[in-house]
């Protein structure tokens, strides 16, 4: 009797094994692609001091996102509480991330200077100065000066990615999102180039990482996509494009954020950011890019406010984006939001939607530019 049972769970045993092993594999593919999703999100949160009971602990110690933002200004309770108080305060938040996250993650922010700075003179940070008020000046020596005293107080607060500089052609000085708080270097392509190459170097000598941005411009808008659909088919001008097609052939160019203006020359469908003959034909094919698309943030009104997450992210991935802001910074402040966003991109590649080698290749992109400057 006791042989005869332990035939039959030998026999039982060997024919689960075929689908044990294959739940095993599957288990283990997953998560890999759980991980290498997470490499492509940086997200936004609330907190002075990193602590186990804010959400964006685990999203960095477990999920082991690509990285944070950082903002002075809590949009959705309109309070000036959010990650910055002063530089100490500041680098000690930068160091315990960074410890967190084995050395292994974007500390990133906008502080382009003047009106779009998050390290303002008020919480002790040295002053600084707008993109418009050096384009203006238009002396490489100031840009230099500016650009150096900014990269070199990221470095020693622990910031490693700025979202900067803006390449936008100043078209529509009273644009509301470029134009008016003095973002643009000028109305002229090639003084905008000049002076971003600057702006570049200085920040590369301190180690830190730029952006240049917004793909494929936004210096001739009429309305600001924070709020709602920006369309400038009937403003654009062919010259936006100059500034991104010399930077990237003259090799300046880390990565490359999307705007999510809507351009029906480019696309008669979907803004920029979801567009996949905007930022794969132009920006990759036309242009030769091949670094890190990433997008602007996604809980901006032109996006947030016109399609669900399961929609926005599976064009833009298929677009051709390999990263995504989600700041929690727009209307509303959603602590589940990283979460949300892995699981509905581990769904889409699940059901076919997004094809998991356009995944794998984001990861790769991710992986090595942060090889590349000293993240890994």
């Amino acid at each position: 009797m006791i042989k005869r049972i332990s035939l039959v769970f030998i026999i039982t045993t060997i024919i689960s094994l075929p689908f044990y092993l294959n739940a095993q594999n599957n288990s283990r593919e997953d998560k890999e692609l759980r991980e290498k999703i997470s490499q492509m999100l940086i997200i936004g949160f609330r907190g002075m001091e990193l602590s186990p009971k804010n959400e964006i602990y685990d999203l960095i110690a477990k999920e082991k996102i690509g990285g944070v933002i950082l903002f002075d200004y809590d949009v959705p309770s309109k309070k000036a509480k959010r990650n910055i108080e002063n530089p100490n305060q500041l680098r000690s938040l930068c160091a315990e991330m960074q410890k967190l996250g084995n050395n292994r993650l974007f500390i990133s922010i906008d502080q382009e200077g003047g009106k779009v700075s998050r390290l303002k003179e008020k919480y002790g940070f040295p002053p600084s100065v707008s993109q418009q008020y050096l384009g203006d000046n238009n002396n490489p020596i100031i840009t230099k000066e500016w650009a150096s005293r900014s990269a070199r107080n990221l470095k020693s607060l622990g910031i490693n990615l700025n979202f900067t500089p803006s390449v936008d052609v100043n078209v529509n000085t009273d644009c509301p999102i470029i134009g008016k708080l003095e973002r643009s270097f000028s109305e002229d392509a090639e003084q905008v180039v000049k002076h971003a190459k600057i702006v570049i170097e200085e920040h590369n000598k301190q180690g830190i990482i730029t952006t240049i941005k917004h793909f494929p411009g936004h210096g001739s808008s009429k309305s600001d996509t924070h709020k709602g659909i920006s369309d400038i088919t009937n403003t654009y001008d062919p010259k936006e494009l100059v500034p991104f097609k010399e930077l990237i052939e003259e090799g300046y160019v880390d990565l490359v954020m999307t705007s999510h203006v809507f351009n029906a020359n480019f696309d008669s469908l979907y803004p920029s950011t979801m567009s996949y003959n905007t930022l794969t034909n132009m920006l990759k094919v036309q242009m030769g890019f091949k670094g890190i698309i990433i997008s602007d943030d996604m809980a901006m009104g032109a996006i947030a406010k016109e399609y669900d997450l399961e929609t926005c992210l599976e064009k833009a991935i298929n677009a051709g984006v390999d990263m995504f802001i989600f700041s929690n910074n727009g209307d509303k402040y959603d602590k589940e939001i990283g979460y949300k966003a892995i699981e509905t991109i581990f769904q889409l590649v699940k059901q076919g939607r997004v094809d998991k080698s356009k995944i794998t290749n984001s990861y790769g992109k991710i992986l090595k530019l942060k090889s590349d400057k000293g993240l890994q």
